[in-house]
């Protein structure tokens, strides 16, 4: 009998069944957290850069994360950036670079980035990277008259180079100036044939009066004096003759240890800087592309299986979602329901080519 009142006993007593943790929901790509990886993305990616202008974030277009052990995640980011008008030697903060509009014939990077997020703390692990320019049809479509990008060896663009660096070099008594790199230029043939362009430049060994008897002897600067610049220039040739010119210094600044200044890039590939073009880079092409002046020895070594395919294609993560909520919306639900919006793509922060 007492064994019955027991096994009675046992039987109404609550069954505790263990529950599995929720899974935690998909990052956002405007979650402050996506953010933070970003900006720390894209000043890797400046930083690694050895040719053009500075980036910045436009979009985050997909975000994954691999969750690791305790406090240890790999995350995989999409990115869409946009030129800005900082040289990548410039010392200007990214915050206070002017992101290119529209009608300066704007040019986008597209990035995948693989991070460890360690303890709280985001490091790159790989990157691969791409830009391309606006197309001409979409630059005219909002500004019919504006000058396209040129290509960077394109005759006339390098005689105005020329003539512009002469011309600094001739007014000033100070530093002889040597082109590093050309990083832009428009030809615009109405109303006026005008050729602008900006290139880099470097400081020599030499004073503008002392380079008149033998330019060719004059150096750059070694690393622990190093003084970059950056000038732009027009040249109108019709219908009359005029030449503006202004170059500025920006100073010495130290290296980063792992971040080599491009002084020793172009010394290292046995380039003669007075020529100022890398032929691999810029032969034929209109603006700098990441895919060759985005130094990251580790990405380039790693194979497409580094990023997963949801992360390398963008449009079918987009389609995804908008498939998943059209499927939720099949549900009943209550008067006034609003669906969730997709996690991602990202909010727009500039404009979208």
């Amino acid at each position: 009998m007492k064994a019955l009142v027991a096994l009675i006993l046992l039987v109404q007593l609550p069954i505790h069944k263990a529950v599995p943790a929720a899974t935690p929901a998909p990052l956002g790509c405007d979650d402050p957290e996506s953010e933070a990886a970003a900006e720390v993305a894209v000043n890797y990616i400046n930083d690694h850069s050895r040719h053009g202008y500075k980036f910045a974030l436009n979009r985050i277009k997909n975000i994954r994360v691999l969750p690791q052990k305790l406090n240890n995640d790999v995350i995989f980011l999409e990115l869409d950036l946009l030129e800005t008008t900082c040289h990548i030697l410039s010392p200007t903060p990214l915050a206070n670079c002017t992101v290119r509009s529209f009608t300066e014939h704007a040019v986008e990077g597209d990035c995948d980035v693989k991070l460890q997020k360690l303890d709280g703390k985001f490091s790159v692990l790989a990157s691969k990277c791409h830009s391309h320019a606006d197309s001409s049809e979409d630059v005219h479509q909002f500004c019919p008259n504006c000058p396209l990008l040129t290509s960077l060896n394109n005759t006339e663009v390098l005689t105005t180079v020329t003539d512009a660096l002469s011309d600094h070099n001739s007014k000033t008594a100070d530093v002889y100036l040597r082109l590093l790199e050309i990083g832009r230029a428009r030809i615009q043939h109405l109303p006026a044939h005008t050729v602008s362009v900006e290139f880099a430049v470097a400081a020599t060994n030499c004073s503008a009066e002392e380079a008149k008897d033998n330019a060719k002897a004059c150096q750059l600067l070694p690393d622990d004096q190093s003084n970059f610049g950056f000038c732009t220039a027009t040249k109108v040739t019709q219908p009359s003759q005029d030449l503006r010119v202004d170059c500025q210094l920006y100073g010495h600044q130290v290296p980063t240890p792992d971040v080599p200044l491009l002084s020793r890039v172009f010394q290292s590939t046995g380039q003669d800087t007075s020529a100022g073009l890398v032929p691999s880079v810029v032969q034929g092409f209109t603006n700098h592309n990441l895919r060759f002046s985005h130094n990251n020895p580790v990405a380039s070594e790693s194979s497409s299986s580094e990023f997963p395919t949801s992360v390398l294609s963008g449009k079918s993560v987009a389609k995804r979602a908008v498939a998943e909520v059209a499927q939720h919306d099949k549900v009943p639900r209550p008067v006034g329901f609003v669906p969730p919006l997709p996690p991602c793509p990202g909010k727009i922060r500039h404009f979208k080519i």
